[in-house]
């Protein structure tokens, strides 16, 4: 069976072809740096790993790009908050290296470039004089708008009619645009100074200049770019023109999505993605997990609570495109399937390592089993992607194992090693580690380095200045930058973004 994808664009579970048979070109709709990051991104950030993981797997060379918008009036609502920064671009950095170091402890394989806004402005320049060059795009006032009458394809994603769909953008725009549904490319001057507000924290002391955020020059003069028109420019610098598959959460088909591939299309006149695929929202009681309703667990204390192997247990028991529901049930149903699966591979992994495994015992019936399993997941994997069937064949093989083992007395030794191989190769399939926890590491390391930051702060504190000074070049020697402020000292570890 060849994979198989459900395409948002036909409404199809189609058979994947992308444009070079050895390649795929990847993109992602990645984060807004505004907020920590929560389990509603974990979930599409695994599922899309593991889309990259499996399109490896099956041969493939992945090139993945998954952006960061850090130009946003919701980064500018964060200025002075919390001692996140006191710019834009420095509260976007904050949060980069968050997410980030999040990224690393759900043990999600790195994508090609993480491009950011603010470095590829020149090319959303480029991009809106290509769409007033050929007729799609107006200026208005310094800002510039996207025509969409003159794109005889608008709503081809959303399956809406141009008269159906009501005013884009903010109230403001209205007097400026030719038609309400139009959007903006790049918008004059600052932040607004109500959408600042709109998106602060309660509590925040509103007291100090309100931050307008970063402007850049332009044809039109000092601007910010629209939000639609960045990941057009990002995924076509680093993919070119064509994208096989383009991912993005199921709330981003309209506007966002159906206004890249209006821009997109309309500046190149080629198609702009071929496979469209929506990651469900991840619900959290009757509404969806959201950092502007305020219902949602981050994903550093989700790691620190359960681990990874547990969140990713969790997060794969859905496939991508169906709803998710997070609750206290459905935790505890992914510890109990992870305990499982741990549990027969160390099981298994003893009785191979056991003098009780013989090389001339053949189970037939066990090694069928095994190798059924590894057919149900790669059928799973390739029917859209299907990870809650991928990791029932998992279960099966855990099943399998415990049943060999509690049933003899002596193992069958090749069959019992095909398992541990099969459990190991296609858990990666998942991001799932049988070989120790994939997290845990990095925050002991952290916690080493804290105590030892400690004790170099009562020897300062001591006198014994040559003593701490040793303590800091021996932190050193392992890769550990070490940085003394006002505040304390602070550090990175190697592994760190």
């Amino acid at each position: 069976m060849t994979l198989h994808v459900t395409n948002t664009l036909t409404g199809e579970k189609e058979p994947f072809e992308p444009q070079d048979p050895e390649n795929v070109l990847l993109y992602y709709c990645g984060l807004t740096v505004s907020d920590p990051p929560h389990l509603g991104h974990a979930r599409s950030w695994v599922h899309v790993d593991v889309m990259h993981r499996w399109l490896e797997y099956i041969g493939y060379d992945v090139r993945h790009v998954e952006n960061f918008t850090d130009i946003n009036e919701k980064i500018v609502a964060r200025v002075g908050e919390d001692d996140l920064g006191e710019d834009e671009e420095a509260v976007a950095k904050t949060y980069i290296e968050h997410t980030l170091s999040d990224m690393r402890a759900l043990n999600l394989l790195r994508a090609e470039v993480y491009p950011r806004v603010s470095e590829h402005v020149p090319e959303i320049i480029d991009l809106v004089e290509t769409l007033i060059e050929n007729g799609y795009a107006y200026e208005s006032n310094g800002s510039v708008y996207f025509d969409v009458t003159s794109f005889e394809a608008y709503g081809k994603l959303s399956n809406q009619e141009l008269e159906e769909i009501e005013s884009q953008g903010e109230p403001d725009e209205r007097s400026e645009k030719r038609n309400p549904a139009d959007f903006a490319l790049w918008k004059a001057g600052g932040v607004d100074e109500d959408a600042v507000v709109e998106h602060r924290h309660e509590g925040v002391d509103h007291s100090c200049s309100m931050p307008t955020g970063q402007t850049w020059d332009s044809p039109w003069g000092e601007g910010r770019p629209g939000w639609h028109i960045e990941c057009s420019a990002m995924s076509m610098t680093h993919l070119g023109e064509t994208l096989d598959i383009h991912v993005g959460g199921r709330d981003l088909v309209f506007p966002h999505h159906e206004n890249e591939i209006a821009q997109s299309e309309a500046a190149t006149g080629q198609q702009f993605a071929n496979y469209w695929l929506h990651c469900e929202l991840f619900q959290m009681g009757d509404e969806k997990m959201s950092s502007s309703l305020g219902n949602f667990v981050t994903v550093d204390e989700a790691v620190d609570k359960w681990g990874t192997n547990v969140l990713r247990t969790f997060l794969t028991a859905g496939s991508y495109n169906s709803q998710q529901l997070y609750a206290d049930e459905t935790i505890t149903e992914a510890e109990e399937r992870w305990d499982r699966l741990e549990r027969a591979y160390e099981t298994a992994v003893e009785a191979v390592d056991s003098p009780d495994a013989r090389t001339k015992v053949e189970a037939e019936s066990f090694r069928a089993e095994v190798d059924a399993a590894r057919t149900s997941f790669v059928d799973a994997m390739n029917d859209d992607f299907n990870t809650r069937e991928a990791q029932s064949a998992l279960l099966s093989i855990a099943t399998a194992i415990n049943s060999h083992v509690d049933d003899r007395e002596e193992y069958d030794y090749r069959g019992l090693r095909r398992a541990v191989e099969t459990l190991e190769e296609l858990g990666s399939v998942l991001g799932l580690s049988f070989v120790g926890e994939t997290t845990g590491t990095a925050e002991l390391a952290g916690d080493v380095v804290d105590l030892v930051l400690d004790v170099r702060e009562q020897e300062r504190g001591a006198g014994n200045y040559e003593r701490a000074d040793e303590l800091r070049d021996e932190l050193e020697t392992l890769g550990i930058e070490v940085q003394d402020t006002d505040d304390g000292a602070t550090y990175r570890l190697p592994s760190d973004e």
